[in-house]
């Protein structure tokens, strides 16, 4: 006997239209590639998205075809977010920070149609216009005014603006299944070319269900939230779209992702809860204490993408009053699978024990089934004490990679259930939290015993003098593997191979201190703000260990 509710799919377009029927004043703030700050609601960001729907329509766009994005955050953005999945077609949001011939790869992979972008990327669609092989139309994501003189050379050229005010605001979203796919994000391909995750409107509105949870990001009408990651980050983990859920305030960064532009935005918008990756947060934290500034309303924010450093924590927490909500998820993921917020025992614990929680990435949000397994594939205890390779499973976490890119990446277990390997090295305490201890590819595997890079990395980033801290395997002789350490300083900064060593002491077993340090100006950063230590293996792959 079958239940006897309502069946309504779950459909993006559903997002905004509950946004602008029951929160319809909230306000939409964007700082500008034009320079200036514009101000709308949900109202007008809804009327406008049915606009574009019509001109998507208008241009031959039908169900399925995708549409890309090269834009950063901001209202228009967020439109197409709407305009886009919520006509049928899909969304593509595209990384600007790829190198061009990435970016060609990835739209002729997708087949877009469409190509929306910020006049920021105009040098980069100049240099892709020619060579892209079904992207039919290119739109400018400005208005006539603002349309510098060189965009003439971009064939089949359009702008935003005209493109609205063509268009009337009388559009009903269609009804379809709801396991149509809704947008396509690529992984960042550090081996190989990027492979396409595909989500579908149940995906997605499942997905920001989950993290809209208090035990998960924990969104609120009451909330003004700044995502510095980036729209085109797996759909900047989830943000616009929870926002349209709980009815917050939504204010976009646009380009200004620097320390001195985030804080006046922090400030003037009163903005509570913020997302990003630990790269940008150091920009922040670095303008914030040479300032002498405090967070007048900022009161946490979610760091991820990768781990945050334990200093950084603490920094945000007892300088700042800031709480920061550790987590972890990827594009495969859509992307969260794991936030560290407390349990009732935690909240008696003192501001170590705290901490200790914090620096884990987490525990499993609903929806989201994870475990570690040895290297026979035989499931691990959850006792906080042993390391294993971290498989998860859901329904907003991939199934195959679009169009069977890289085969059937999912393993089976005994009872002939799917699990995908995330390529991460974690393991789970009794209180079902998890810690990644590295990736499966950056473990130092020293006299066969393994040495987890990321608890190094933390150790030297909390010393004052360093800015960023990779740590990598060197070739040794009699262990095979040894860590070698790579450190940026701070500005100004002075700290010797010695200083940095003894650092270590007391702070983890001895023969896990690394048995070099080699200082550099800069530390690779990939596409998504994430350390590339495949480049620092690369270059010192022939790096000669003093113990060696």
């Amino acid at each position: 006997m079958n239940g006897q509710m309502m069946q309504l799919p779950l459909l993006i377009s559903s997002l905004i239209v509950h946004a602008e029927r029951h929160h319809g004043d909230q306000e939409v703030v964007s700082r500008r590639v034009e320079g200036d700050i514009h101000r709308t609601t949900y109202r007008e960001l809804a009327a406008r998205s049915r606009r574009m729907a019509n001109a998507l329509a208008g241009l031959g766009v039908k169900q399925s075809d995708r549409v890309a994005t090269l834009a950063w955050n901001g209202y228009r953005h967020m439109e197409l977010y709407y305009a886009v999945s919520g006509s049928g077609a899909v969304l593509h949001t595209i990384n600007p920070r790829l190198h061009p011939d990435q970016v060609v790869y990835i739209a002729d992979h997708a087949e877009d149609q469409v190509l929306f972008f910020d006049l920021t990327f105009l040098p980069l669609i100049a240099a892709i216009a020619g060579r892209t092989k079904t992207i039919r139309h290119f739109v400018a994501m400005t208005d006539r005014a603002h349309l510098p003189a060189d965009a003439a050379k971009i064939p089949n050229l359009l702008v935003y603006e005209d493109l609205v005010d063509a268009n009337h605001d009388r559009f009903d979203w269609p009804t379809f299944d709801e396991n149509l796919a809704s947008s396509l994000c690529y992984t960042s391909g550090t081996t190989g070319n990027p492979k396409g995750v595909l989500y579908s409107h149940r995906s997605t509105v499942l997905h920001t269900f989950a993290i809209a949870m208090p035990d998960a990001l924990n969104v609120s009408a009451s909330d003004s939230i700044l995502p510095v990651v980036p729209m085109f980050h797996v759909n900047a983990w989830g943000l616009p779209y929870a926002a349209c859920m709980a009815g917050a305030k939504l204010v976009f960064p646009g380009a200004g992702l620097d320390g001195k532009s985030l804080y006046e935005l922090f400030e003037a918008e009163k903005v509570t809860v913020s997302a990003g990756v630990p790269t940008v947060w150091q920009g922040l934290l670095g303008h914030v204490e040479a300032n002498g500034l405090q967070f007048s309303t900022m009161r946490r924010t979610v760091i991820g993408g990768s781990a945050c450093p334990p200093a950084m924590l603490r920094t945000f927490g007892d300088k700042y009053g800031v709480h920061v909500l550790h987590a972890w998820g990827m594009t495969e993921m859509s992307p969260v699978g794991t936030v560290a917020a407390f349990k009732p025992q935690h909240k008696n614990l003192d501001a170590e024990g705290r901490y200790a929680v914090m620096a884990k990435q987490g525990r499993a949000v609903y929806g989201v089934d994870m475990k570690i397994v040895g290297e026979n594939g035989a499931e691990l205890p959850w006792g906080g004490e042993t390391s294993g390779d971290l498989l998860v499973r859901g329904p907003w976490i991939v199934n195959q990679y679009f169009k069977g890119e890289g085969g059937d990446p999912l393993v089976k277990d005994a009872q002939g259930h799917g699990w995908f390997p995330t390529g991460d090295v974690a393991k789970i305490d009794t209180d079902g939290y998890m810690q990644i201890t590295d990736r499966s590819k950056d473990v130092i595997k020293s006299g066969g015993e393994w040495i987890g890079s990321i608890d190094l990395e933390n150790i030297a980033m909390a010393h004052p003098a360093v800015a960023m801290a990779a740590c990598i395997a060197a070739h040794h002789p009699k262990w095979d593997e040894r860590p070698l350490l790579v450190v940026m300083k701070k500005p100004g900064a002075e700290v010797t191979k010695e200083e940095l060593l003894k650092f270590y002491d007391g702070k983890i077993a001895k023969w896990w201190t690394p048995d070099d340090v080699v200082f550099v100006d800069a530390i690779p950063l990939g596409a998504t703000g994430k350390m590339q230590k495949n480049k620092l293996r690369d270059a010192l792959k022939d790096y000669k260990l003093p113990t060696a």
